[in-house]
């Protein structure tokens, strides 16, 4: 019986949104600790310049452990919106690809399909990512700067205007674009391959194989994912901390920056970043796979 291209409807699409929000929002929000440390590391090197277990004890040695928490409130929110769009509209945009492409054809051109898809969704979901980003950075920065989600985002619009929320606009694209790529074109062919090689047809494994599945590919998916995105997200670090010149662009400051840091200063916090980006996405995917099943969510069109 030969495959046919699924017919989702606006409440599988909101299915999908709400289980790629509850994965991205408690992921990322359980990763606060380590991303802390790893923007401090990334923003202050020569300050947090002990690894990430020395930079962990000196910052709750002199801040409290409290301070590992900061800006856990615009991260939180923040990537449950990102991960409605990310997720939702990946699925949206690979059943727009495969509809029009014809399945055959999608089949052929698979990566392109996921790259593709994955490239649109992230799009707009940094769109409703970048101003709580912004946040969550000034946060961790400037840890007198606000008590809070609420509190900072106020002062930042109220100070410095909403453009200033989307200084990092640029940096967030180069960053989550090719993260976002990464992710999910390493994911859906490392699952493949893991499939292949069990003997077991995927439709006869049990529920406790799949998740081991989906683990094992989120993972491989997520180091991959690190290891692309971590120069933008070294200068995304950056550049919601340092103020532009009199007249000077985004882009013009971009390269300022990236010319200071140098290929070994863009890649400062990448084992920090591995662990908790391979952790986090692994996760993702899992909740992903298994709020789908719950809300009883159609299977997927499998290229």
């Amino acid at each position: 019986m030969s495959q046919q291209i699924p017919q989702f409807t606006l409440k599988d699409y909101g299915a999908f949104a709400l289980a790629g929000a509850a994965g991205c929002g408690v992921t990322h929000g359980a990763m606060t600790p380590i991303d802390v440390i790893k923007t401090r590391i990334q923003l202050e090197p020569t300050v947090y310049n002990k690894g990430m277990v020395g930079s962990f004890k000196q910052i709750v040695s002199t801040e409290g452990a409290g301070a590992l928490l900061t800006g856990l409130g615009p991260t939180v929110l923040g990537y449950s919106m990102q991960g409605a769009f990310k997720f939702g509209g990946y699925e949206l945009f690979k059943t727009i690809f495969v509809t029009n492409l014809g399945l055959d054809t999608a089949k052929q051109y698979k990566n392109s399909v996921y790259i593709g898809s994955a490239a649109l969704a992230e799009f707009f979901a940094d769109i409703a990512l970048c101003p709580l980003e912004a946040t969550r950075i000034r946060l961790v920065s400037q840890p007198t700067f606000a008590n809070g989600l609420i509190g900072g985002f106020a002062r930042i619009l109220k100070e410095e205007g909403v453009g200033s929320f989307y200084n990092g606009f640029t940096p967030i694209l180069f960053k989550q674009i090719p993260y976002n790529i990464a992710k999910f074109l390493v994911f859906e062919r490392a699952a493949e391959a893991i499939y292949k090689a069990i003997p077991t047809p995927k439709n006869e494994l049990s529920s406790g194989a799949n998740t081991a599945v989906l683990l094992g590919s989120g993972v491989i998916a997520g180091c991959a994912a690190a290891i692309v995105s971590q120069p933008a997200d070294t200068l995304l670090s950056k550049v919601n901390k340092t103020k532009k010149a009199p007249g000077q662009s985004t882009l013009g400051l971009l390269a300022q920056l990236a010319k200071q840091l140098g290929i070994k200063g863009s890649f400062t916090g990448l084992p920090t970043r591995l662990v908790m980006v391979g952790t986090l996405t692994s996760l993702q995917f899992t909740i992903y796979g298994t709020l789908k099943q719950f809300f009883g969510c159609p299977k997927a069109v499998e290229l």
